[in-house]
């Protein structure tokens, strides 16, 4: 199989979507001439046209609730937020209108409606443009969240998430577009709300999910080195959320440590511990660690925001302690 960067594999993904139904259009900030802040629809504007790539003004509220309206009419559009920070200014038309509508109405209708987001810290943007605030959007029924950690992955669950119908938040760790990996040049698609195992071991669960894969994918190597061998779990998707791969796997190994780069308290770590302790008690031989961003708004300074975010040895550490 070809080896691409992430950027290439969600390139992908969109246009052969947009090739395969002419429903389909993405509309944003810069997604047109510009080609996307991070070049992600370069080309795609002298190929599909104005109509099928709408440049929009700098109104979040306005991209995702015009998204809405089109997926009820019909249409399939893909709004691209330019960043995950500046959602907060289209909650209402994420949690409150989009995630709601078809049920709100009696099934009477769907909102086929995906949200491009870009999200993550690490790339000296500053406290307000670093945000990881996943577990967020996750919270709500009715929205599907899902968050890619490698090429092969993104460009299958982009193409499941166009071809369903229900709206789907899509982040993107943007550390993560260099990321490089095998995909298929056939068409394919990853479903939606299915963990998976990115690494077999039998010494203890690595949980994650996102950037935090390869940095856990980063520690299972070095921990290897010692002989210690980490079962990696890949979440994938936060909302459905499949713990059944974690389940097993903590049955297997008893100790588990959760990587996630957004903070730690009420986060997605808390979440799959206490469903670990609610579903396998028995088999805990000790207590879950959890690996996150230190608590602060993320430093605008690189030392300190390095410091700030997980990195590979503390999930290092993190997996010797449970040991």
């Amino acid at each position: 199989m070809p080896i691409i960067t992430m950027r290439e594999a969600i390139s992908q993904a969109l246009w052969e979507e947009m090739e395969r139904d002419e429903r389909v259009f993405i509309l944003g900030e810069e997604v047109g001439v510009w080609g996307g802040t991070y070049a992600v629809t370069r080309g795609f504007y002298d190929h599909f046209g104005p109509e099928r790539v709408r440049d929009t003004p700098i109104a979040e509220g306005t991209i995702v609730g015009a998204a809405n309206g089109a997926a009820m009419a019909g249409l399939r559009p893909i709004a691209e937020m330019m960043t995950i920070n500046f959602a907060f200014l289209a909650m209402d038309q994420i949690v409150n209108q989009a995630a709601k509508i078809h049920s709100m109405f009696g099934g009477q209708m769907t909102i086929p409606v995906v949200i491009r987001a870009v999200g993550g810290g690490g790339r000296q943007l500053g406290a307000t443009h670093s945000h990881t605030p996943d577990v967020i959007f996750a919270h709500f029924p009715g929205l599907k969240v899902v968050s890619p950690g490698t090429p092969y992955d993104a460009k299958g669950l982009l193409k499941a998430a166009i071809r369903g119908d229900d709206p789907v938040l899509f982040i993107e760790n943007a550390t993560l577009y260099q990321a490089k990996g095998e995909v298929p040049i056939e068409d394919y698609i990853v479903p939606i709300g299915v963990s998976n195992i990115q690494r077999a071991g039998k010494d203890v669960t690595i949980v994650t999910y996102s950037k935090m894969l390869q940095v856990s994918l980063q520690a299972a190597e070095l921990l290897a080195k010692e002989g210690i061998e980490a079962e990696v779990v890949d979440l994938r998707s936060l909302r459905p959320l499949d713990m059944q791969p974690v389940i097993r796997s903590f049955k297997k190994t008893n100790r588990a440590v959760i990587a996630e780069e957004g903070w730690r308290s009420y986060g997605i770590g808390a979440e799959v511990a206490v469903r670990v302790y609610e579903a396998a008690l028995d088999y805990v031989d000790a207590p879950i660690r959890r690996v996150a961003q230190k608590e602060v708004p993320l430093p605008y300074n690189r030392h300190l925001e390095q410091l700030a975010l997980p990195q590979v040895q503390d999930v290092v550490e993190a997996v010797k302690g449970v040991l």
